[in-house]
């Protein structure tokens, strides 16, 4: 996962480090977490090898996390947030909602493609961390909702954009994410964004 700062992920279920060193040891732990969870599924990972995994001390771990548990509501939380940066990067500086929303799913697939244990941990939150699934669809949708709202206002979308259409758009990328990301990379991520940007902007009608 790529470097960020770590503040913008912490919740009541880590413990927020003081230091630089302590910043760089709980993002260890989340990477080391996010690799044994995607591989391993939540049951089958143990805090032993995570730490070790992480090549942090067993008695650090606990310095952030009182549990296998709360280690996985942070990360949960952290992928959740990483999705929502990915988002708001590739809208930076694109003229045009539909533009946008294009440079989203073109960016969202290329994420899926590096980071595919995003797709088992999220799912694996449903029963591990139901608020947090629930948040992480909830927010995204948001988010979506948000920049479709924008669009409205400034005359390029019809004026009834909702959180019906948010959620469409969302439930659409997620879809194209896993076949197109996780399952298989045999399509180029800008064609398949240029795909749905026309179907976007005119339908299915011929």
């Amino acid at each position: 996962m790529p470097d960020r700062d770590i503040s913008a992920t912490m919740t009541s279920a880590a413990k927020a480090p003081r230091t630089e060193r302590g910043r760089k040891t709980l993002r260890l732990l989340l990477d080391a977490a996010a690799a044994e969870f995607g591989e391993k599924g939540f049951h089958e990972s143990s805090v032993v090898s995570i730490t070790q995994r992480a090549g942090v001390a067993l008695g650090s771990f606990y310095t952030y996390f009182d549990s296998k548990d709360s280690l996985f509501h942070a990360l949960v939380q952290d992928m959740s947030a990483m999705v929502g940066t990915v988002g708001a990067s590739a809208v930076r500086g694109i003229d045009g909602t539909l533009a946008g929303e294009r440079a989203v799913l073109t960016e969202f697939i290329t994420f899926a493609r590096a980071h595919t244990e995003l797709y088992r941990i999220i799912d694996e939150a449903e029963f591990v961390d139901p608020a947090s699934y629930r948040a992480h669809y909830n927010n995204a949708a948001k988010r979506i909702q948000a920049r479709l709202e924008a669009g409205a206002a400034t005359g390029e979308l019809r004026n009834d954009v909702g959180e019906v259409h948010a959620w469409a758009l969302m439930g659409m990328n997620v879809f194209l994410g896993m076949r197109y990301g996780v399952w298989s990379d045999d399509r180029n991520s800008s064609e398949i964004a240029d795909i749905i940007s026309d179907m976007l902007a005119n339908g299915l009608r011929p």
